[in-house]
């Protein structure tokens, strides 16, 4: 059972890094690259809709979204653009996928924006 997890992991990992490429092809249309950008920002962002500290509930949300949110992307997707993408994933060597530099900036600048609003809250709540 522990095998089928990881290879499950594994696949949706080749299927992030389709994303990724799907998303940066120029024959992607922007519906397609808008709903990308949504889920490729939540899979990569450590900030869950549910947190993972909730028993069950917690990892179930990343097994349902992330999926949810795939299916639906590969839907807007032209089927060409998807398999290429696919194509590309699965024979790119481990390591050597790509990296979408704006969802990372866009991550890191969320956490500042987070931690600078909670920072200002608890200043105006126990500063007084």
């Amino acid at each position: 059972m522990l095998e089928r997890w990881r290879q499950w992991a594994r696949s949706v990992k080749r299927l992030i890094a389709a994303l990724i490429i799907a998303y940066r092809d120029p024959r992607t249309p922007l519906r397609a690259r808008i709903v990308a950008a949504c889920v490729l920002a939540y899979a990569f962002s450590p900030i869950d809709l549910v947190p993972d500290i909730i028993p069950i509930l917690g990892y179930l949300d990343d097994l349902l979204l992330l999926p949810l949110g795939i299916l639906l992307v590969v839907r807007l997707l032209p089927d060409n653009v998807w398999r290429e993408a696919q194509l590309t994933a699965s024979t790119t060597p481990p390591g050597r996928q790509p990296v979408n530099w704006w969802a990372v900036g866009a991550i890191v600048v969320l956490w500042i924006v987070l931690v600078a609003l909670v920072a200002r809250w608890g200043w105006q709540l126990f500063g007084k």
